[in-house]
């Protein structure tokens, strides 16, 4: 067992280990908790049901409720029927939601624990790749609109994190491909070691048997160390951000359609190129983002035609001030810095090298 400790205005841990089950429901009794909400998607039916179970024989009273998949499960409509639904069973400010299932769910469990009675417990159990080292860990919560993803949303964090990588062998691989690129992105803001495993070994860094239990803890510890600094991201926590200005911008283009992972992926070749025209980083690094995502079958390019449209979508992101485009950059590896202002010819000369 792993256990990462996240500081902050209300300290947490992160557990990594096998068959967690019985050490959710009971971290869930020692909250307090009369009543939990298992909060899950329809592929993960089954072990939502287990869970609840186990939760059940801690003597707890258990709802479980199913959403949509996937970022369709962030829009409002699905709140306000869990809102409801909390309210007909009496949950009150000491009971507690569980979000079960990938990133999407994660963010509108919190999102929905947050609002409950101004804030009650959420407990995270991430079942994505991505929602392990990212979505399930931060206290960040949101559902999507028109305007853009995660536009409206709260700072909540959860009562724990849970890490079950035993999860890991039932995943398709693309999605532990698409899950990478937020571990590759810890890697380059803070991590060299995680750049240097993808450079030795690609295969065994997607292999749940390889290096990627050890990929995770590490990605884990980063953001655990950024949020327990900056939880409302002041300054330090936008570096979590790297690769996603342009990254979200392609989301929502695509209506959400393009896995965030992969997204993120052609994100980060964005601002490498653009951070390069800018002299920040030399070609080698340019190359080096490229070949650790190709490497492990991440995309690298969008396509051609579309740079009004993104560039639109890039001026809503949160991180903008005053109406300046901020971009989270690199310096080399390891090293951040912010890329605020960049002229509009610079930005549509990064889109033509990665749409070429």
């Amino acid at each position: 067992m792993t256990t990462i400790a996240v500081n902050g205005p209300s300290p947490y841990e992160v557990v990594i280990d096998h068959d967690l089950n019985a050490g959710i429901a009971k971290h869930a009794k020692a909250t307090g908790a009369d009543k939990v909400m298992v909060v899950h998607q329809p592929a993960i039916a089954e072990p939502a049901a287990e869970l609840a179970e186990q939760l059940r024989a801690e003597g707890l009273y258990v709802v479980v409720e199913e959403v949509p998949d996937a970022e369709a499960g962030k829009q409002v409509e699905t709140p306000i029927r869990l809102w409801d639904r909390l309210g007909e069973e009496n949950f009150s400010r000491t009971d507690a939601i569980v979000g079960l299932g990938g990133g999407a769910v994660t963010d509108m469990a919190g999102f929905v624990a947050a609002t409950w009675m101004r804030g009650i417990k959420v407990i995270q159990v991430p079942t994505t790749l991505l929602a392990m080292v990212d979505a399930a860990v931060g206290g960040k919560t949101g559902i999507n609109t028109s305007a853009g993803k995660n536009l409206v949303g709260a700072f909540h964090e959860p009562s724990a994190v849970f890490i079950d990588l035993q999860r890991l062998r039932t995943l398709p691989a693309q999605e532990i491909v698409a899950g990478s690129a937020e571990i590759i992105k810890t890697g380059f803001i803070l991590d060299p070691v995680i750049i240097e495993r993808y450079e030795q070994d690609p295969a065994a860094c997607i292999d749940p048997e390889g290096f990627l239990p050890e990929l995770i803890a590490r990605s884990v510890a980063v953001k655990a160390k950024v949020v327990g600094e900056d939880l409302k991201e002041a300054g330090l926590r936008e570096t979590l951000n790297y690769g996603h200005t342009f990254g979200h911008a392609v989301e929502l283009r695509e209506n959400y359609r393009w896995r965030h992972g992969n997204a993120v992926a052609v994100g980060m070749m964005f601002i490498a190129q653009l951070s390069y025209a800018q002299g920040l980083i030399d070609a080698d690094v340019v190359a080096l983002h490229e070949r650790i995502l190709r490497n492990i079958g991440l995309p690298t390019t969008y396509e051609p035609g579309h740079f009004d449209e993104l560039y639109q979508a890039m001026t809503r992101d949160k991180k903008n001030r005053h109406g300046n485009l901020r971009f989270v950059a690199l310096t080399g590896v390891g090293n951040t810095t912010r890329l605020e202002g960049p002229s509009v010819e610079n930005l549509r000369a990064a889109y033509d090298v990665i749409s070429s």
